[in-house]
């Protein structure tokens, strides 16, 4: 991935976006847009959308890869004259400033920056099975990313748990590269688009497992092996050469738990309507929040991006006329 950019830092700005995937890119091309001042802190561009092998819902294109329309987005941003810097926000601290508040953020690099607000996309991280030896396989069998790894497992044999989109395209996906593809889910029958779940149980490669969970993980150098809750075709072990895991995502909670910000039982940030949170001058976006009725889709994490965009924009004129 290209992050080749040209950074002209300053140490403050009106508002500093931590994260930049769908919410944080839109965010920043909208603040461009109301010549807001600001800056894109984040890990990697694009985030999990990245890692999208196909996307057939984003209403400009019949079909794109994730890496396509990251990259889209990327260019739109810094057409725009988007200040993004490759790094980790490790901190967020608030300080008094007189009378107002300024908030100074930290990061892996041991850079520091001020900003008088703070948009959170910091979007969510991959679901770990949370299994014995599942650290030690990773690279070594165990995938949490069927873009970035297929090609490792032209002709084998693999599995992939979970039953929603983000399993179902990685099945299909894999049934173009691998020799035989086992789906294994936990309920009975199989969610998300219909499409997708239709070309699945028509594809002679790939075989469903259902009301079916993975609970150990067998292999001395690699993984070799996966042991199962039910029995498949009499057997409680299937011999696999890789397993891709796509069972959700979790939000990314160190920053959420550091800010006190007011969250749901899972751990999504609550947010009103323009995307505030329960923090003055801190506002989320994309999906690591409750808003979009917890549809998290790259279409709507771009609309809540361009929302608070906006509704900085508003305060921060407010606050300064």
């Amino acid at each position: 991935m290209n992050t080749e950019f040209t950074e002209n830092l300053k140490d403050r700005y009106p508002l500093i976006i931590i994260g930049a995937g769908p919410a944080g890119l839109t965010a920043s091309i909208y603040a461009s847009r109301y010549k807001l001042e600001h800056l894109v802190i984040g890990e990697a561009i694009g985030g999990l959308a990245f890692e999208a092998h196909k996307i057939c819902n984003f209403p400009i294109e019949n079909e794109i890869s994730g890496r396509d329309i990251t990259k889209k987005m990327q260019e739109h941003a810094r057409s725009l004259g988007a200040n993004i810097i490759m790094d980790k926000v490790i901190g967020v601290q608030e300080k008094n400033e007189g009378e107002n508040k300024i908030f100074k953020i930290t990061t892996q690099s041991n850079k520091v920056f001020l900003a008088n607000t703070v948009l959170l996309a910091l979007g969510t991280e991959r679901r770990r099975l949370d299994l014995p030896g599942e650290n030690r396989f990773i690279g070594k069998g165990i995938s949490y990313c069927a873009t970035c790894d297929a090609m490792f497992y032209q002709n084998k044999t693999v599995a992939v748990v979970g039953g929603s989109n983000s399993a179902n395209t990685s099945s299909l996906y894999l049934a173009e590269i691998a020799k035989k593809v086992y789906q294994i889910y936990r309920r009975d029958k199989l969610r998300g688009e219909t499409s997708w779940i239709e070309q699945i149980l028509h594809n002679q490669k790939i075989k469903v497992i259902y009301n079916t969970n993975i609970i150990g993980l067998k292999g001395e150098e690699k993984l070799e092996k996966i042991v199962l809750d039910t029995p498949y075709q009499g057997m409680k072990e299937l011999a696999i050469d890789g397993l891709f895991v796509e069972i959700g995502s979790v939000p990314q909670k160190a920053l959420i738990k550091d800010l006190s910000l007011q969250t749901d039982e899972n751990g999504y940030i609550k947010v009103t309507s323009d995307q505030r949170t329960n923090r003055l001058g801190i506002w989320a976006a994309g999906d690591i929040t409750t808003n979009s009725n917890n549809f998290r889709q790259i279409i709507t994490a771009c609309s809540e991006g361009a929302i608070a965009a906006e509704s900085i924009f508003k305060f921060i004129k407010q606050h300064t006329s």
